[in-house]
């Protein structure tokens, strides 16, 4: 056998297995430069059209750069705030729930007297044909929402009907409801709680590249 052919033949397949991969790797990485611009435009149409869902109306900034960023219960939040004349008028931000299948995540909207202007379910794995009755094309159970606020109903009517609150539950899924109803109710008290902060009723924050943090930090 001829050693020094045969090393000669596997330099050569490891160079060639080198260059194909180096190759692939650039190919890769001029594919995800291409497309990161077309993504990120297409991330910020879903989320604008999300934020016009569940905050009717007209105003006069762009929500997607006026934002604040507070500690929430369960990790940062990023507040989405809507002005008028400069004033802040109301706020949009996500709020999470515990469905059947798992997390369900919804965007919630709140004028600055605390009423929901809207909620919306924007991610969810619920059962289809039972718990997908949170989405607005399968159901009108969504719309509930709009109006509410901590007063009305009051604390202890914020659940379903099987709990003795005010809410419809759908048969067969109930626990889908009372996670949504769970995570709205606890966006009215985080709002209530940052409420000065979200409605910039403090002293003015620190603005970072458009995006203001809790404490003036970026």
């Amino acid at each position: 056998m001829n050693f020094q052919k045969l090393r000669g033949e596997l330099y050569y397949q490891a160079a060639l297995l080198g260059g194909v991969a180096l190759v692939t790797t650039a190919a890769l990485a001029l594919a995800d430069r291409a497309t990161s611009s077309d993504i990120a435009a297409a991330q910020a149409r879903d989320m604008q059209q999300s934020l016009t869902q569940v905050l009717p109306g007209e105003y006069d900034n762009d929500l997607l750069k006026d934002t604040l960023v507070l500690n929430g219960p369960n990790g940062e939040v990023t507040v989405y705030r809507a002005r008028r004349a400069g004033r802040v008028e109301a706020v949009v931000f996500k709020v999470s729930g515990n469905g059947y299948a798992g997390p369900i995540d919804c965007m919630m909207g709140i004028d600055r007297n605390g009423h929901i202007t809207g909620v919306r379910v924007i991610k969810h794995k619920e059962t289809p044909g039972l718990g997908d009755k949170i989405e607005p094309a399968k159901g009108h159970w969504i719309y509930e929402f709009e109006g509410k606020s901590l007063g009305d109903p009051p604390a202890e009517k914020w659940g379903v009907k099987k709990d003795g609150g005010v809410f419809d539950q759908f048969a067969g899924a109930t626990i889908t409801p009372r996670g949504v109803v769970k995570a709205v109710k606890g966006g009215l008290d985080f709002f209530d709680k940052q409420r000065a902060q979200m409605l910039d009723d403090t002293v003015p924050l620190r603005e970072t590249f458009g995006r203001t943090t809790e404490g003036g930090k970026p």
